[in-house]
Parts: C-alpha cells; structure tokens; sequence
C-alpha cells in the first residue's frame, strides 16, 4: 500500500473498519470530501487543534488542560481541543482525516502508528525529533517506513499488577513467577469473600491482551510473514485461559477501564494495564492513601524458569496532521513530549514516564519506586504487537477477540477458535 493519501475505502480498511461499523457509528457524514480544517489550510498560524482520548479520562484531564493553558499564555495561541473515547478513537480519527475534518496535534496509541501514516496525512517530524533527545526505544515507537511521524509521549508496556495486600491477606509470601504458581496464586485470592482474582481483560475492546498469553505459552503469533495462531502453544494458552474464566478465577465482560474500577476498590488481586494504571486506579479508589503503597508491577509469569517474560509495548506519540496550524502544532509536540519541567509534571500528576533521557533521569522520576520497577520488571522485556506494521492491524485484533471470545463462552472450543483465529488473520494479511 502506497504512503500517499488512501481512497475512502481504503483508509477505512487501514484502520480496520468495515463497513457496517461506519453505518453504525453514525460518521458517514465525515466522509464528505473537502469539510473541515484538514491539509491545505496555513500551516504557519499560530492557532491549532488537539485531539486526545485522555482529555476524556478524569485521571489525566487535568494535567493535560495545564500543559494546553501553559502553552497558550506563552505563545500567544489558542488551542482547541477534541475529545474521543479511546475504544472509537481510531475510527473517528480516520474518518474525520479523510474527510480533511481534523488538522494540528493528536495524541496517537504507537498501535494505530502504521494505520494513520498510510494515510499520507501526517507531518514529517524528523527535524523536531533531533532536538528531543528522546530514547532509541521512545523515537523507534513514532517512526512508520523510516519516517517520523510521531514524537514519543511516553514509551513503556503492559503487563500485571497487583494489590499486594490482597496477596497478603491470601497467604501469597513470594510473587508469582511461573503459570502454576500464578494459578495457585488466584486460587488463594478467590477464597477472600468478594474479591476478583484477575481482572484480566474479556471484553472485545481489550482482547488483544491475549498475545502476551499466547506468547508466553510459546505461539510466537506470527513468524517469517506467516502467521502461527491455531499451533498447540496457543491452543494450551487458550485452554488454560478458559480454565480461568470457568473457574471463576477472571471475570466476564471487563474491559480496561471497568477493571481498573474494581481494582480501585479493592476487590482484585490482579489485572493488566499500562503504567498510567496505577493513576486510573487511584483517583477513583475508596482510600488511595492505603491502595497506593499495595501497587506492585509484577512480571508475567512464564511458562517454564527461564524463560523471559511477555509484555506488549506500549505508548503514546503526538502526530501532527497537515494543514491549519501544522508548524505551531509540531513545536507544541516537541515541547510536551521533551521539555523536562513540562514531562515532570506529568509524570507526578498521571504516573506516565517521559521518552526522553534527560526526563527519565529527572530526580521526581528516578525516585520513584513504582516507575523504576516498572521498567525493570515489565518494559525490560517488552516487544510490539505482532501486527501492529500491517495496515489491518485492527482488523486482525478484532477476528482474533472474536474467537477469543467465542471460546471463553462456550461457542467454540480452543482448538476451534484458536484455528479459526489464524486461518482468518491469514486471510486479512494476504487481501
């Protein structure tokens, strides 16, 4: 696929959104060519737009609204803002680009980097990326085909954490380490009247927390271009992950959101999230002051001692669309993602590491004991998503939740689900 701008139905096929998901959400209309700010406007103004999920999230709306406020008062600009819900972010933005509806800074998941680049929407920000000082790991998250297209918010991954006074009051003296002990691990937590063992993710949103399982099961997803789901690895994982849901070990239909929630009350032993999990957790929490020191980032548990722990990499970048604003907007990307003052205090407010080298070594981030476990036990191993480089990334995700789904309620058995899984990712990587 070309880097020049995509046809309709092309882009909606990059993003991983056919055609009855359009109708439903109601966004035809921005399909209507020419509306909007979008490329082709002055990109010298100093007035631009910025569109985040995480303006929408009470945990990091307000340490996002300082760093607009800062930037206006000092550059004498105006900065409107959009917000979307993270699980339509991907399908709006891609709409509202083609129909040029969009222009100025994005926040962008390095998931949907390869999607929103094919688009040919997006500014070239290599020339701001050489004064950041950014990390390797943090510059490779916002580069698609050589080119960067996104300046590194934050860079880390997904893994487990856990409510350590649970574990306690469980009898769980030593942290888990393998998949039998994990096992043991939630069966103790489940005879603690009303708590969740693991809030692991089984909504379809989330499902794609199924990689790090399958991995660590040994189905290396997909290998030479081919993919493997349907091999025995992950049909084992599989297994033992309905196991857990029969076993009343995880719960039905939670997503990330609703599990940090119940972690936030006190009520689970275990769940998946990234490092801004523990700030989603506690700003709803009913005694923060005591869940705060009980958040331990735990490495997932392997199959066999050695072997090296599974997390999938994770971050945000800022992109910037072409058009109104562009050249204000990728100032203002360079500034948030690498000024240390401005990176600090996100991190102190929403618990979100910088991408920088300077920023990670800052005294409030260095200190912080949360963060620096983080690293050690989860990002240290952490590898991308295994379709993240192909256009149909979000397709794939979603036909593998699909049967991901289907086999935890009972409407296919593992080995059907997981050969259904593979053979339809195989497809969608061949189309």
């Amino acid at each position: 696929m070309s880097s020049s701008a995509l046809s309709r139905r092309g882009l909606l096929r990059a993003a991983g959104i056919g055609a009855v998901g359009v109708a439903g959400s109601g966004l035809l209309s921005a399909c209507a060519p020419g509306g909007g700010s979008g490329s082709g406007g002055d990109t010298r103004a100093k007035n631009f737009e910025f569109t985040s999920w995480s303006l929408g999230e009470p945990a990091s709306k307000p340490a996002i609204e300082r760093i607009l406020n800062s930037w206006e008062s000092g550059n004498s600009s105006k900065i409107s803002t959009t917000t979307i819900p993270y699980n339509n972010f991907l399908q709006e933005l891609s709409l509202k680009l083609n129909g040029r509806q969009i222009a100025g800074a994005i926040q962008l998941d390095i998931a949907w980097l390869a999607a929103i680049a094919q688009t040919g929407t997006l500014a070239d920000l290599g020339a701001h990326a050489e004064k950041g000082g950014y990390t390797p790991a943090g510059l490779s998250s916002g580069q698609y085909r050589r080119r960067q297209y996104g300046l590194p918010w934050t860079t880390g991954a997904i893994g487990l954490i856990g409510n350590q006074d649970l574990l306690d009051r469980a009898g769980i003296r030593k942290a888990p380490t393998t998949i039998a002990q994990f096992e043991d691990a939630l069966r103790s937590l489940k005879e603690l009247d009303g708590v969740t063992p693991y809030a692991a993710s089984t909504a379809i949103a989330q499902l794609g927390d199924i990689f790090p399982w399958l991995q660590t099961f040994g189905c290396p997803v997909i290998k030479d271009g081919k993919v493997v789901i349907g091999d025995d690895a992950s049909v084992d994982a599989m297994t033992w992950y309905k196991k857990l849901y029969d076993d009343k070990l995880i719960a039905k239909d939670v997503d990330r959101n609703s599990a940090r929630a119940l972690f936030g009350r006190g009520t689970v032993g275990f769940y998946d999230d990234a490092i801004v999990g523990k700030a989603a957790a506690l700003a709803n929490a009913k005694s923060p002051k005591k869940l705060g020191p009980a958040m331990v980032p735990f490495s997932r548990p392997v199959l066999h001692t050695g072997d090296d722990p599974q997390a999938l990499l994770w971050g945000h970048v800022i992109v910037v669309a072409k058009g109104d604003g562009q050249d204000a907007a990728s100032r203002f990307a360079l500034h948030t993602t690498s000024d240390v003052a401005t990176t600090t205090k996100y991190f102190t407010s929403v618990g979100l590491p910088p991408a920088t080298t300077k920023g990670l070594a800052a005294p409030d981030i260095a200190a912080d004991t949360f963060a620096t476990q983080w690293t050690r036990r989860i990002t240290r191993t952490a590898t991308p998503g295994p379709f993240w480089p192909y256009a149909k990334n979000a397709q794939i995700l979603n036909a593998v939740a699909q049967q991901v789904q289907a086999a935890l309620v009972g409407n296919a058995s593992p080995k059907a689900a997981m050969r259904t899984a593979g053979e339809q990712a195989a497809r969608l990587l061949e189309d």
